[in-house]
């Protein structure tokens, strides 16, 4: 039973997250429509994800079942967190939890109902709208920590029933629920900003007492899954991309041997305005600078970049394993990018936009 307390906070959570263009969906998880969603029924360009793995960005459901709460309150993260609003709440667990079947029907649903608006915009392909409303993938990631939803294992399952390929997106502070999934997902990212426990503490800023300790344990076990793996960093320049870093960045490496390294630009949008400066935002080419010194010291090699998002793949692999049908004889993960890194995903935080859409 949920104290009435709980729910007038709970309320004043999701007021604010709508406020944010989150869609609520059920008591804890959400819904946004992903800026490349738009991009890519409007003018045909997928993501970095589109391009690395070959997911058709307007047939992606962007979602996090557990919307406000995280063990971490990371200095570059978006997640709505009780000091950006001056409401308390206890951010480690779940006040409730939905039935997976419900979370998974109601986040289709409101990526459908998000979507189904571009067949009356000028311009926009209607078959491509047409296409959007029968999504084939989920980033299970958005904001928040989706470790925390108990359930987790048979959210994957459910989404994988419809015929939805899954990424999940975690922080590595829960290898509990990481070693036993009920179903693995398509592919885990592990988000990794901090190469020691000192700047662990600086960046990620846990609220529970271990963390370091609980991140190297997923760090472990990560070869132990037979779906592809990811240590995805985001780089925030004057925090974590030194030359030392990039060398303890590897050690880290070794341990988990991902399948693939993403090395990605911090974006200065949404709360993490409040807690660092434009400046910490780096541009492409800082990114390809530090990704080219991890190759170095790792083994693995650059396979692919997205300009646009100011990303870059690596690893041990001759190409990405191809998920979805975005790719082209056009474009893939090894076409050249044309476009630079001011005008695509990061336009609105270089005009000083604090609400952003990754």
């Amino acid at each position: 039973m949920v104290s009435n307390l709980r729910i007038d906070t709970l309320s004043l959570i999701m007021k604010e997250l709508e406020k944010e263009k989150y869609h609520i969906v059920g008591n804890h998880s959400v819904y946004k429509k992903c800026h490349w969603t738009h991009e890519a029924l409007t003018s045909g360009r997928y993501c970095y994800k589109g391009k690395f793995y070959g997911i058709e960005s307007h047939r992606c459901v962007q979602m996090s079942p557990t919307a406000a709460w995280c063990w971490f309150r990371c200095i570059h993260c978006w997640r709505l967190e009780p000091e950006d609003i001056g409401i308390e709440w206890d951010e480690t667990k779940l006040p409730v939890e939905d039935d997976p079947d419900i979370i998974v029907e109601k986040s289709i649903e409101e990526h459908k109902r998000a979507v189904s608006g571009y067949f009356g915009r000028e311009g926009v392909d209607k078959n491509k709208v047409k296409e959007a409303i029968t999504p084939r993938h989920v980033a299970i990631s958005l904001t928040g920590e989706p470790t925390l939803y108990d359930r987790l294992g048979e959210l994957i399952k459910e989404y994988h029933k419809r015929g939805l390929t899954t990424f999940l997106v975690t922080s590595g502070v829960r290898p509990d629920i990481l070693a036993s999934l009920e179903e693995e997902p398509t592919q885990l990212f592990v988000s990794l900003q901090a190469p020691n426990e000192f700047k662990h503490k600086l960046i990620n800023r846990p609220i529970v007492a271990n963390s370091w300790n609980l991140v190297m344990k997923t760090l472990e076990i990560l070869p132990s899954f037979s779906s592809p793996t990811v240590i995805r960093m985001t780089m925030i320049k004057g925090f974590n991309m030194s030359d030392e870093d990039a060398r303890e960045f590897a050690r880290l490496m070794e341990i988990a041997q991902p399948t693939y390294i993403e090395v990605k630009a911090y974006m200065h949008v949404g709360p993490s305005t409040y807690r660092l400066s434009k400046d910490a935002m780096p541009r492409h080419f800082e990114i390809k600078e530090f990704a080219k010194k991890l190759a170095e010291h790792t083994g693995y090699k650059i396979l692919s970049e997205h300009i646009p998002s100011r990303i870059v793949l690596l690893s041990k692999l001759d190409k990405p394993i191809q998920i979805g049908n975005a790719w082209t004889d056009n474009w893939n993960w090894a076409t050249k990018d044309i476009e630079d890194d001011i005008n695509g995903e990061y336009k609105e935080a270089e005009l000083g936009c604090t609400e952003g859409e990754t």
